[in-house]
């Protein structure tokens, strides 16, 4: 069983990721910026870590992720602050991979969203523009490290409950928040997943057998 450390320990889908993986046996750290959610994190079976990456420099992030095998980035900016969102969603992000290589953390889950890509196609004059680009200058940047990456590409996101199917590679429509975390569990125990990106949505296929590769 591995160290896996969630960054972003407090989102709706991290909190729905932590019991599956402690469940599977791992040893979950969630990384928090506010100390009121520990208990929070807490309740879901994983260790609470209050820091915010995005004021950690590489070093500190590293120290972070001393003796971690797996990095689950599951943090975000939440729009609406161009600033914050590319130096959380980009280089917070970046920052993170970087020091997942220098810690020993060789696999790597990135949670982007379907469609993220350099050609997004996104109006500049759209608010979700400045989250389109650090998504993809993040997701381009883990492509070209050395770690056992997998990138996840949801389509927009619900509330419902978890049907444990999905259907990949199709056109972008919806999937519930607790499906993407029963994703990112599927693809640390699936190594065929490893250098791939995964676009899914709800759908009819069991989940462990629509991401194997």
């Amino acid at each position: 069983m591995a160290n896996i450390t969630i960054i972003g320990g407090h989102g709706k889908i991290a909190l729905l990721t932590a019991p599956l993986l402690v469940q599977a046996g791992h040893a979950v750290t969630s990384v928090i910026r506010n100390p009121e959610h520990e208990t929070d994190v807490a309740a879901t079976g994983a260790s609470p870590k209050v820091a915010d990456v995005e004021q950690l420099s590489t070093e500190r992030l590293t120290d972070l992720l001393n003796g971690q095998d797996v990095v689950i980035w599951s943090a975000g900016a939440g729009g609406g602050n161009p600033a914050r969102t590319k130096a959380v969603d980009h280089e917070a992000a970046v920052r993170s991979m970087d020091a997942a290589a220098e810690a020993g953390a060789k696999r790597y889950v990135m949670v982007s969203y379907h469609g993220a890509r350099p050609d997004h196609g996104i109006d500049p004059e759209n608010s979700f523009w400045h989250y389109a680009e650090a998504k993809a200058a993040a997701d381009a940047h883990l492509r070209g490290t050395d770690l056992n990456w997998t990138i996840l590409g949801p389509s927009g996101l619900t509330l419902e409950d978890p049907s444990g199917k999905i259907e990949v590679d199709t056109e972008r429509s919806q999937v519930s928040r607790a499906n993407v975390a029963q994703v990112i569990a599927a693809v640390i125990a699936d190594d065929t997943t490893i250098g791939r990106t995964i676009e899914f949505n709800d759908g009819a296929t069991p989940i462990a057998e629509a991401v194997t590769g």
